[in-house]
C-alpha cells in the first residue's frame, strides 16, 4: 500500500515503532514532541480565540509531554494559563522531563482542576497507546468537564479512548478537535471513537514518509485513491456482455422486494445486464415490477446448474429476502468457484452449517463476499465476535481468514477485510444510511463490480464507498429506493 496521509492509518503500536525508528535513525526526538505541542498550542490559538483560560491536563508521559510544550507556547504568546497533571511530575522521564523542565508553569495535582467560564480544555493525559481504565481521579475531571460543557481539544486521541479498538476504557473525554501526528490511528475512525474525536487533525511532525509506510500493517481508511485505477471504464468497443452479467436470486412470492432492489441497483451500477433468478410463485409478482432487469424462472440446484451451463453469468448476489435454509445452501454449492455476495438470509442459512460454506470456498484466490452486519456476522462467527479484545478490524480479519472469504463487516465504520490481512475502514456513509433496504442494495452494487472483473477486495471497498456516496447524494429522509436512484457512474468523475 503506497504511503498516502488521506489513507494510512497506524495501530498505537505501530506508530510507537515509527517514533523508535525515527529517533534511531538520528531525528531528535525531543524536537518531535516540541513539534507536535506546537501544533496543539496553533490549533487552540485557531479554534478558541475568545478562550479566557487554557487548562491543560499532562500525563505521566510523552503525551503529557506534548501538553507541557503546548503551555509553554500559549503561555508565550500572552494566553492565562493552567496546568494540572495526573502523577508526581518528579517521576517523568526522557522527553516528557525535558518538556516540563523547559515549562515555567508549576502544575497542580489533576484532582485539584475546577472548571471556570470561559475554559479550554487541552487533554494531554493519555495518547493513543492506553490499554487500562482511566484511573478514578481522571474520571472526575471527565465528568467536570462534561457537567460545565466546555469546549475540549484532544492530543493525539482523547484520554480513556483505546486507540487501537476506538472504545472507552473506563471513561473517555468527548473532544470537540483533536490533534494527531503523522497518521489517524484505528480509534480515530472506529465507532464509537469517531464520535468522540470531533474534527481530526493530522499534523506532519518530521517522521519520514518512508519510516511511517515501514512501520504501518495492511490496514488503511477506505479511499478511491486504493482502488480506482481497478474501476472497470466503458469504452466504445464495450457490450452488454462484457459489462458483466449479474445474478440475483428471488424469494417466494411474499419476499420479493429485497431482491429487486439488489437488481436494480446491479443496474445502476453499471451491469451490462442484471437477470432476476425467480422461484415460479414469484414469477407473476416480479414480472410486474420489472423492465430493464431481466426475468428468469430457477426453483431447484438443477435448474441453477443448468442456467450455469449455458448463460454467460458473471457473478452472483444471494440472501436478500432468499429465505432461510436448505435451499440457500445447496444453491451456494452448485456456485462453487463463481463470484459471489452472500448477505442476509444467505449469511444465516449457514449458522449451523459454516464449514460447508467455508470448504465449498477454500481456494486459493477468495472469490466469495459476505456482508454480515452485527446480528449476522455474530450467527456465522460467534467466536470471534465475543473476545471483546478484539476491535472491529481483528475480528473481521480473522472471519476472512477463517472463511477464505472478503467480509464486509457492517456498520458507521463498515470494515473490509481480506485472508491476505489488508484491511480498510470505511468513514464516508451517512447516519441516515441505517435504513430498510440500505444493505440490499449494497450488495448488487459489489455484485455489479465482481462482474465487472474486479478483484473482490477491491470490488467491495468500492461499493462500500460508492454506496455511502449515494446516500450522501440522496440526502437524509431517503429510502432504499432513493438510494438506487443516487447510484452514480462507475469511473467517479
Amino acid at each position: 500500500m503506497i504511503f498516502n496521509p488521506e489513507t494510512i492509518l497506524l495501530t498505537p503500536d505501530e506508530m510507537a515503532a515509527a517514533d523508535a525508528t525515527a529517533a534511531l535513525s538520528g531525528i531528535d526526538s525531543f524536537g518531535l514532541m516540541e513539534k507536535a505541542g506546537q501544533a496543539v498550542a496553533a490549533a487552540a490559538l485557531r479554534l478558541y480565540p475568545q478562550t479566557l483560560r487554557f487548562v491543560v491536563l499532562c500525563g505521566p508521559g510523552n503525551n503529557g509531554g506534548d501538553g507541557y510544550v503546548a503551555a509553554r507556547a500559549l503561555a508565550n504568546a500572552g494566553c492565562r494559563i493552567s496546568i494540572h497533571a495526573l502523577g508526581e511530575s518528579a517521576k517523568l522521564a526522557g522527553d516528557a522531563r525535558r518538556a516540563f523542565e523547559c515549562c515555567a508553569l508549576a502544575p497542580r495535582p489533576l484532582a485539584q482542576f475546577e472548571p471556570q467560564e470561559g475554559d479550554t480544555i487541552i487533554d494531554a493525559v493519555f495518547g493513543a497507546g492506553l490499554t487500562r481504565d482511566v484511573p478514578a481521579d481522571l474520571q472526575e475531571v471527565i465528568a467536570k468537564v462534561v457537567g460545565a460543557g466546555l469546549p475540549v481539544i484532544a492530543v493525539d486521541l482523547p484520554s480513556g479512548l483505546c486507540g487501537r479498538r476506538g472504545v472507552p476504557l473506563g471513561a473517555a473525554f468527548k473532544a470537540h478537535h483533536t490533534v494527531t501526528f503523522m497518521a489517524k490511528k484505528p480509534g480515530h475512525i472506529l465507532i464509537p471513537g469517531r464520535s468522540l474525536c470531533g474534527d481530526i487533525e493530522v499534523c506532519d511532525i518530521g517522521i519520514p514518509a518512508r519510516i511511517v509506510q515501514a512501520s504501518a500493517s495492511k490496514l488503511a481508511l477506505n479511499h478511491p485513491s486504493l482502488w480506482r485505477s481497478l474501476l472497470p471504464s466503458p469504452d466504445t468497443a464495450s457490450h452488454k456482455y462484457r459489462r458483466g452479467h449479474l445474478a440475483v436470486f428471488s424469494g417466494s412470492g411474499s419476499h420479493t422486494g429485497a431482491a429487486r432492489l439488489s437488481a436494480a441497483a446491479g443496474l445502476a451500477a453499471g451491469a451490462g445486464l442484471v437477470t432476476l433468478a425467480s422461484p415460479a410463485d414469484a414469477m407473476a409478482v416480479n414480472a410486474g415490477h420489472l423492465t430493464a432487469v431481466m426475468l428468469r424462472q430457477v426453483d431447484k440446484p438443477d435448474d441453477l446448474r443448468a442456467w450455469i451451463s449455458t448463460a454467460k453469468l458473471s457473478a452472483f448476489v444471494l440472501g436478500p429476502g432468499f429465505g432461510i435454509g436448505e435451499k440457500a445452501r445447496e444453491f451456494v454449492s452448485a456456485l462453487e468457484g463463481r463470484p459471489l455476495v452472500l448477505d442476509a438470509d444467505g449469511i444465516t442459512s449457514f449458522r449451523d452449517d459454516r464449514d460447508s460454506l467455508f470448504e465449498t470456498y477454500r481456494r486459493d484466490e477468495p472469490y466469495l463476499v459476505l456482508t454480515p452486519h452485527d446480528g449476522e456476522f455474530a450467527r456465522l462467527f460467534p467466536v470471534v465476535a465475543e473476545d471483546d479484545g478484539l476491535s472491529k478490524v481483528e475480528k473481521a480479519l480473522a472471519a476472512a481468514w477463517d472463511a477464505n472469504a472478503i467480509i464486509v463487516y457492517k456498520g458507521s465504520d463498515t470494515v473490509i477485510a481480506a485472508p491476505d490481512g489488508r484491511a480498510l475502514i470505511n468513514a464516508n456513509a451517512p447516519p441516515w444510511l441505517a435504513t430498510a433496504g440500505s444493505g440490499d442494495v449494497l450488495a448488487g452494487m459489489i455484485g455489479t463490480l465482481l462482474a465487472n472483473g474486479m478483484p473482490s477486495f477491491e470490488a467491495a471497498a468500492a461499493g462500500v464507498y460508492l454506496h455511502g456516496e449515494a446516500a450522501l447524494r440522496a440526502g437524509s429522509g431517503m429510502t432504499a429506493e432513493d438510494l438506487v436512484r443516487h447510484i452514480a457512474p462507475l469511473d467517479l468523475d
